[in-house]
């Protein structure tokens, strides 16, 4: 007979299990569907997502916070290679790891990705809206985010942050940019 504390642990895991399972559904859907116009898979993707953020990142980080396996992000990168997006390179002190570097086409992309982002077509975004519009907020995902911590490790989360601030920091720029030369063609 299970104790109490077991069948609160089960319950929880499966309900984890399931509610994972239905939101990676739609993600993947919506991610799909938002890269498909350039011919990429969703490992491809985010080997240049990560390759983007870190700025040159070794294969080992991008399987480690691309939640792949070491052989998936090296053939993945391969791939992303042989369309001209990245490049592979061996540094003079460590010789052990293989790093990846964006090319010019391939932070071209990644940027032409992220403008190309139409929330009216992403099924996630759509289902967040009335909490959105009852907080005046997007969820903030704390429970969820501790966990992941918990899985992955302070590093994980680290990189995670700092590349979803990178990227808003980014969007805030060229916002400002794209008003200041909005107000020149109107003077």
């Amino acid at each position: 007979m299970k104790n109490e504390n077991t069948i609160e642990a089960l319950v929880f895991a499966q309900k984890l299990a399931q509610l994972s399972k239905a939101l990676w559904k739609a993600a993947e859907k919506d991610w799909q569907q938002w890269i498909k116009p350039y011919d990429l898979n969703i490992n491809e993707h985010h080997i240049l997502w990560i390759a983007y953020h870190l700025n040159g990142a070794s294969i080992s980080d991008v399987a480690k916070f691309g939640v792949m396996h070491v052989s998936t992000a090296f053939n993945f990168s391969k791939k992303l290679e042989e369309r001209g997006l990245l490049t592979f390179s061996k540094k003079v002190d460590d010789k052990r790891n293989t790093y990846i570097q964006l090319t010019e086409a391939g932070k071209k992309i990644v940027l032409d990705i992220l403008n190309d982002f139409n929330p009216k077509s992403n099924t996630l975004l759509q289902g967040t809206l009335p909490l959105k519009e009852l907080y005046g907020k997007f969820p903030d995902i704390l429970e969820l985010t501790a966990i992941i911590r918990n899985i992955y490790g302070d590093d994980f989360m680290d990189i995670f942050h700092k590349s979803f601030h990178n990227l808003e920091q980014q969007l805030i720029e060229q916002e400002i940019e794209e008003r200041e030369d909005f107000k020149e063609e109107a003077i």
